[in-house]
């Protein structure tokens, strides 16, 4: 059995909040979204901190790698904006795409920051001095959402010309096409083992590959509209998925089973509008979720076995 609970309603955003990122930091978070702004909250006192930056257009995108005290925030406008918490100030704009930035993520194995972009094409820099070591197209559209696997030898595409793109993170060469969703592809992510690829669609079905040889292992009407985000528990054996639909679901890793939905409907005071994303925190485990409704949300969930 799972018990969850809301322990907190983070409000302040005046907008749609589209993306929440955990800090370095024990306990803090950023939210994202229509506000022109960064926002940082404290899970430790379940309280507004501050905004932590200004930005010119609305923010699609946050990536805050844990080997690099930075906080990368991807803008409508394509500008992506480096925040340095020592200095703390923004200490470099990366102005390399034109059209919106869906998606941002490192390499630690080899310091890099890669953006995925409306432009279909990701733009890789160097995390030393933020210069543009490489550009790939990948897609004649959006590259929506990038994952890349625990190992670091691949990295996955969700697009919206409805294909999941595979490459090989070494010299960025494309490794494989995944066709199978009738929609956009708006979720990926790699099993924290690496043996299986999740992917999500606007088609509302949750896909599994196998990374041995990409085969389909399951596909599954997971929820009634688009599946925004797929997030691993920290530490158990299970997973989450927001969408488009106002809920969150939790399921088990091994056999895709349902475990729990968090929503309105199963007497949950949880978001009204679209769920578009959600963050595990590490350190108290917690899930985070924001969407549409402006809201940011603060779950406890306790598992069976704790």
């Amino acid at each position: 059995m799972i018990k969850i609970e809301r322990i907190a309603d983070f409000s302040g955003h005046q907008n749609p909040v589209y993306t929440v990122e955990n800090s370095q930091k024990q306990h803090i978070i950023f939210t994202g979204g229509n506000d022109k702004g960064v926002v940082e909250w404290s899970l430790k006192t379940n309280a507004f901190v501050k905004v932590l930056m200004p930005v010119k257009s609305s923010i699609y995108a946050m990536h805050s790698p844990e080997f690099s005290p930075i906080l990368a925030v991807g803008e409508r406008s394509g500008a992506v904006q480096i925040f340095n918490f020592e200095n703390q100030k923004v200490e470099k704009s990366l102005n390399h795409h034109t059209l919106p930035v869906f998606d941002i993520k490192s390499v630690r194995s080899k310091n890099e920051l890669l953006v995925s972009s409306e432009d279909g094409t990701v733009s890789v820099w160097d995390m030393k001095d933020y210069e543009l070591v490489y550009k790939f197209n990948v897609s004649a559209d959006t590259v929506r959402v990038m994952a890349i696997s625990p190992d670091e030898k691949l990295i996955a595409f969700g697009c919206k010309d409805n294909l999941i793109r595979v490459y090989n993170l070494e010299d960025y060469s494309l490794h494989t096409e995944l066709p199978g969703h009738s929609m956009p592809v708006t979720s990926v992510q790699f099993s924290p083992d690496g043996s299986v690829l999740y992917s999500g669609s606007r088609d509302a079905h949750l896909k599994t590959w196998s990374t041995s040889d990409f085969s389909l292992l399951q596909s599954i009407p997971a929820h009634l509209f688009a599946i925004y985000d797929i997030k691993f528990h920290p530490t158990k054996p299970y997973f989450a998925t927001a969408s488009r639909d106002k809920t969150i679901k939790i399921w088990s890793n091994d056999d895709l089973r349902l475990c729990r939905i968090i929503s309105r409907e199963k007497g949950f005071e949880s978001h009204y509008l679209s769920v578009n994303k959600i963050a595990w925190n590490k350190h108290n485990e917690n899930l985070i979720s924001v969407g549409d409704d402006k809201m940011v949300l603060v779950w406890d969930v306790k598992f069976e076995e704790d």
